[in-house]
């Protein structure tokens, strides 16, 4: 009985995750070919895909290694990079629930790719919950692993201009958004959001807007949690 709930699981969730592991396979064989040209042997991009599993801190992470030894700099610098993960996980909260030892590996593997997926989409009828939000998980770090994996094995071998490649995930998450506001019967939340990031953006500057913005739609929707959710209800 549990095998077939694990593959029904996985059979829901791999279908989801496949525009993910086009977007995972390019850049992760760009973060192992980029630890290559830096120096380091293959079996780092693999250990730190495993590890880690933060695109952005990985590659962060290559800088660290060849600087000097600062500890302190390297947690607040981890601290910025992924701040938007506490935001992430508070609104996980509530759907992580219940889903027993696989909370953990849910909030260790939780990236912008499975938290889209998992917070815009219930598992189908007749699929367990927990499973499904498992598989989605692990196939997108799966997917980053086995790219990371490419990039260190080959990447003294291969050579091409990476370049603008990063904007794949950029799109992704856009088409993500776009799938979500379809789904909504009122974009109360999504307006806001849209509403917040401008307004940080605006007051803050490109390089420092992100972790104001999600203060600032956080603190929006908490105080007005309950009209948007009775709108939500009359729709």
């Amino acid at each position: 009985m549990k095998h077939n709930t694990k593959k029904a699981a996985l059979k829901a969730a791999f279908p989801y995750t496949l525009p993910i592991c086009a977007g995972f396979l390019f850049l992760g064989t760009a973060y192992g070919i980029y630890m290559r040209v830096s120096g380091f042997p293959a079996v780092y991009p693999m250990i730190m895909s495993l590890t880690i599993f933060a695109g952005s801190m990985e590659f962060v992470t290559v800088n660290l290694l060849l600087g000097a030894f600062n500890p302190i700099g390297a947690l607040f610098l981890t601290l910025m990079v992924n701040a938007r993960h506490l935001f992430y996980g508070i609104s996980m909260l509530e759907k992580y629930k219940n889903t027993g030892w696989k909370k953990w590996y849910l909030i260790f593997g939780m990236c912008d790719e499975s938290f889209s997926i998992n917070v815009s989409v219930d598992a189908p009828q007749g699929v367990d919950r927990g499973w499904f939000m498992f598989f989605v998980t692990l196939l997108n770090q799966l997917y980053w692993f086995a790219g990371a994996t490419l990039g260190g094995l080959f990447g003294n071998l291969i050579q091409f201009n990476a370049e603008g490649l990063e904007f794949v995930m950029t799109a992704l998450l856009v088409v993500i958004f776009l799938d979500q506001w379809m789904k909504e019967t009122q974009h109360y939340s999504s307006l806001i959001g849209i509403g917040c990031t401008i307004f940080a953006l605006f007051l803050f500057g490109s390089s420092n807007f992100l972790i104001p913005s999600m203060l600032f739609i956080l603190a929006i929707l908490t105080i007005f949690r309950n009209p948007i959710e009775k709108a939500g209800e009359t729709t």
